[in-house]
């Protein structure tokens, strides 16, 4: 939280009589009057909320204190790892790791989230958002696809390994299964563990997977049910997925890298 102290730009929220920001769901009780996201007056007997939604937050993070010291190397740093994520609230499991590097491309490549408001379109519907740039490839993206591909075979050996994570996954009753936040260093120091040598994994269709207790949940009150939720990986809800990647690989046509498709293969194969 030092991080945020001073120099931080807050958008889409309200503002307080006394300079202060607001949104909903913060803690504590409302203002008794704020100017809302749109500029209007607002108390909490208007109809409207008073900040938007996607409200956010920026700060510089050279203000973060335990940030690492080769942050603005200009000669720049090794990768390790690179990590891909979305936000599922089902089928994606909590973690899993690409089997090459042509694996984690697609994993890239089939990136997705359930739709919020931050998105166009019905809250919760599936959106296919490629290495979560979508927004911004201002060129085919099946040649983004491809600049990967090449990339690592320029790496070969040394490319870095890849990763999926979600931390979004909710019970059948909708209840949040990972608690997030700090607490999301756990599934990392997996992913570190993996690259030293330190840790194992167990192959399932969709990549490899934590064994049972090699997630360090130490001083965390987790359900043994909750957490192998989190780790499952349901074959019928990923033979859904198939047809889904399909129609998003079919926009790009004859631009799609061939391996890509190779991959889409494999996995079906894998899912038997």
């Amino acid at each position: 939280m030092d991080t945020v102290k001073e120099n931080v730009i807050f958008t889409n929220c309200a503002l307080t009589d006394d300079g202060d920001i607001w949104w909903e769901g913060m803690d504590g009780a409302p203002p008794s009057h704020a100017i809302d996201w749109k500029g209007r007056d607002w108390t909490p007997a208007s109809k409207e909320p008073a900040a938007h939604a996607n409200s956010r937050f920026t700060a510089p993070a050279g203000q973060c204190p335990v940030i690492c010291p080769d942050w603005e190397k200009p000669q720049g740093v090794p990768i390790d790892i690179f990590v891909f994520g979305g936000r599922r609230t089902s089928v994606m499991p909590l973690i899993h790791e690409a089997y090459s590097w042509d694996h984690g491309v697609f994993m890239g490549a089939t990136a997705s989230s359930e739709t919020t408001a931050a998105n166009i379109g019905a809250v919760g519907d599936l959106r296919r958002d490629p290495f979560a740039m979508k927004p911004f490839c201002g060129y085919n993206m099946a040649d983004y696809f491809r600049h990967w591909l090449t990339m690592g075979d320029r790496f070969g050996k040394h490319a870095p390994r890849i990763f999926y994570v979600n931390w979004f996954r909710k019970s059948q009753e909708g209840k949040w299964l990972w608690p997030g936040f700090g607490d999301n260093s756990r599934v990392l120091k997996w992913m570190c563990e993996r690259v030293d040598g330190k840790a194992g994994a167990i192959e399932t269709p969709i990549g490899l997977m934590p064994k049972e207790g090699d997630i360090d949940l130490t001083g965390l009150a987790i359900p043994a049910a909750d957490l192998r939720e989190l780790l499952r990986v349901d074959a019928n809800a990923w033979k859904a997925e198939i047809s889904d990647i399909e129609k998003h690989f079919g926009q790009f046509g004859d631009r799609l890298p061939e391996r890509l498709r190779k991959q889409l293969n494999d996995l079906g194969k894998r899912l038997g």
